[in-house]
């Protein structure tokens, strides 16, 4: 099944992306604490993250052109960002750096026995961007552009002068913002987290929630990464299914993997790839991120992908109409 739109030619880079980037302090516990308990932690890490600063890495190690604008913190914490993003070779021109403020921050809790996390947060809201300052020419620079919606009206800004210019317009949300609805319509690939589609619009079966989020804001590929579960997506009328994949070694930890599925779907978007490959170079490049603690230590590079794919090719999907 091709994708419903056609990428723009040859531009700065292949994937740009606006939105968020943290510093996360990982903690590893032999089971998730009961209230009014004290446990020894098996781990800690600290290390970069951030919904998309660490889409555009994974993107990176499998060889696509990638820049990133967003704003860190002055803090030790926002060298520690920046200079991730540079050794990685991601693009930072637009990046800003914010005197006094601090970089966002998460906390996360990380259960031994199956890897799933709890995450806990604070963004500086000097950090964040108005309609007003929002770098509006940034997502002319790629054939896609990515966000993650955290401010939806400076996204709004980026979007529309991006679909202007005919760029693909991806997005990654996980929770209501204000400013929300006016941005959704300028979305071409809108997967979400698996509670997204209930939250937008009250309704809790799945599949008719993404028919309801189609219908109304027009997106051409809607879907859901679903942990454990792997990924669902709606386009054209058909459903499209794909199981999550095996972790090499087992789970370690669960943080980023949606923002690695979305490197992976964009990869197959960028290669040319149908639909049904590109969801699972998603669910792929999502499990073996799951290999190690961290947003990012364990994305892998093309080759690591193509390794993996080539042992998982039995794997089947789930197709049906509506």
């Amino acid at each position: 099944m091709q994708f419903p739109f056609r990428l723009p030619a040859e531009r700065s880079f292949d994937a740009v992306g606006f939105g968020v980037n943290a510093v996360d302090h990982l903690v590893v516990v032999p089971e998730y604490p009961r209230f009014d308990t004290k446990t020894r932690l098996l781990n800690h890490v600290q290390s970069p993250g951030g919904q998309n600063a660490s889409a555009m890495v994974a993107l990176q190690r499998l060889g696509i052109r990638t820049a990133y604008a967003g704003r860190f913190g002055s803090d030790a914490e926002g060298r520690l960002g920046l200079a991730s993003l540079v050794d990685e070779g991601v693009d930072v021109e637009y990046a800003e750096v914010i005197d006094g403020a601090r970089t966002q921050i998460a906390f996360i809790i990380i259960d031994a026995r199956t890897g799933e996390r709890t995450v806990i947060w604070d963004r500086d809201e000097r950090t964040a961007y108005t309609a007003q300052d929002a770098p509006a020419h940034f997502g002319t620079l790629g054939r896609v552009l990515h966000l993650d919606a955290h401010d939806p009206r400076a996204c709004v800004g980026v979007a529309e002068a991006a679909r202007a210019a005919g760029t693909i317009v991806s997005s990654d949300i996980d929770n209501i913002y204000e400013g929300l609805h006016e941005l959704l319509p300028l979305i071409d690939v809108l997967i979400t987290s698996k509670e997204f589609p209930h939250r937008l619009t009250g309704i809790e079966d799945e599949h008719q929630a993404l028919l309801e989020t189609k219908a109304r804001y027009g997106c051409s590929v809607v879907g859901v990464t679903r942990g454990v579960n792997g990924a669902i997506l709606y386009c054209d009328g058909v459903f499209l299914e794909s199981p999550a994949l095996p972790v090499p070694g087992g789970c370690r930890d669960t943080t980023g993997a949606g923002d690695a599925f979305h490197a992976g779907f964009l990869y197959g978007l960028l290669r040319g790839e149908q639909i049904q490959t590109s969801l699972q170079l998603g669910c792929a490049v999502a499990a073996l991120k799951c290999r190690a603690l961290g947003a990012r230590q364990a994305l892998p590079t093309e080759t690591e992908l193509n390794e993996f794919l080539s042992e998982n090719i039995h794997r089947s999907f789930h197709i049906s109409n509506v």
